[in-house]
């Protein structure tokens, strides 16, 4: 078979299909850390990775975790979130496209190499007399072995991929706030000679950097979605203003907040106290606030509001919307809050992106400081402007003296 022929081959296939290489290279990536609030922040650091290399981002799936099943469930971006508006920052193409039109010739399956900072091992746990050992590592040390482990192998078989190789870029990293670090990425993998970088998991940090929070205004959800948040707010909650909040207190929680001592700035506490710390540090109150918190600041969120009504009528709290990954608390802030003739309302049926959605809509949102969840929640609703408070926060004199005497 003569090149020419193939090229002949290849240029029908191209204009049936109506898809075109980007000479500038893809870039793709799987989405294994932590839920849908980890891999969102990661999603948006990603997208500023591919955006500097000048290559187009191959969108990620979401990966889901069911409760009872073995294998986590992959679901398309597009589910939950519209692409258009992406395209408006930079270059995005669907998986799907891509393992169907592009990878065939620009990825072919001998030439996928996978990248990784340095080696990673398989670990093994090993009993010795029913004691529990150091775990092993194992496996082949000169490789990423990106398919070791859930959700990596089901992530890349989803699309079906296996690699022939591995590439190790450290002591590349992916901050690209620095030119030379770019500057270096495009001369040692030029698009020429790796049209496609793979990652085994996102370059980019957690929590999204704050250089890189505004391109969360791109991130527009599905009309699905929308719909689902629309036909809620119409039937379900009285005509007025609404405050949306998030709490955040199952059994796993529970547990991560007993951390916050000795990690002031876990998970994204930096959206309230800022990447430095220059807002102070974590109390175990913004993480895990009491029942008399969350009433406190609810009733003085709802009287700021109704204050603000007694000029336009419109902004009258009417209701509460709660999202919880546990307990809703709705019997008990109903109690709390008949007096002041407020709906307290959740979704029937469990759906935390149609929480998002709603609680994105809410006149203000009162969210958890430490949570990714919350912290989607406050990035869209900063990039238009939207009011948003946090459990805790700030800390007053009072808090303050009390969590300095424990």
């Amino acid at each position: 078979m003569t090149l020419l022929y193939v090229l002949s081959i290849l240029i029908v296939y191209l204009i049936q299909n109506s898809v075109s290489f980007d000479p500038s290279g893809y870039m793709v990536y799987c989405p294994c850390m932590g839920r849908f609030g980890n891999q969102a922040d990661h999603f948006l650091g990603s997208l500023a990775f591919a955006k500097a290399l000048n290559r187009t981002l191959v969108l990620p799936p979401w990966i889901e975790y069911r409760y009872g099943e073995r294998l986590p469930k992959i679901v398309p971006f597009s589910t939950y979130f519209t692409t258009a508006p992406l395209l408006e920052f930079h270059k995005v193409i669907p998986m799907k496209t891509f393992m169907d039109s592009i990878a065939p010739y620009e990825w072919p399956s001998k030439q996928r190499v996978v990248f990784c900072y340095m080696a990673r091992g398989k670990v093994l746990v090993v009993m010795y007399k029913s004691t529990l050992a150091s775990p092993l590592l194992l496996g082949d040390s000169k490789s990423c072995n990106a398919k070791e482990g859930n959700p990596f192998g089901a992530f890349w078989d989803s699309i079906q991929v296996d690699f022939v190789d591995s590439e190790f870029y450290g002591p590349l990293h992916h901050d690209v706030s620095n030119e030379d670090i770019v500057k270096t990425w495009k001369e040692i993998y030029p698009p020429d000679k790796w049209p496609v970088l793979a990652f085994t998991g996102a370059p980019a940090s957690f929590p999204v950097a704050d250089e890189n929070r505004h391109i969360h205004k791109h991130l527009v959800w599905s009309k699905d979605i929308e719909d689902k948040a629309k036909k809620f707010l119409s039937s379900r909650m009285p005509k007025g203003a609404f405050i949306g909040i998030h709490l955040r207190n199952g059994v796993d929680w529970v547990r991560a907040c007993k951390h916050i001592p000795e990690s002031p700035n876990l998970f994204a506490a930096p959206q309230c106290l800022g990447y430095r710390n220059e807002k102070g540090n974590a109390t175990a109150e913004m993480c895990l606030p009491s029942k008399e918190q969350i009433v406190k600041q609810l009733k003085k969120a709802i009287k700021n509001m109704n204050d603000l009504a007694k000029v336009d009528s419109h902004k009258t709290v009417r209701a509460v919307f709660v999202a919880s990954d546990n307990h809703h608390m709705i019997e008990e802030l109903r109690s709390a809050l008949h007096k002041l003739k407020v709906t307290v309302v959740k979704l029937n049926t469990p759906d935390p992106h149609v929480d998002l959605a709603i609680l994105g809509k809410s006149n203000v949102f009162i969210g958890n400081c430490i949570s990714s969840f919350s912290a989607f929640v406050k990035r869209e609703r900063d990039s238009r402007g939207a009011p948003s408070l946090f459990w805790g926060f700030p800390v007053t004199r009072s808090r303050a003296k009390y969590r300095d005497e424990l």
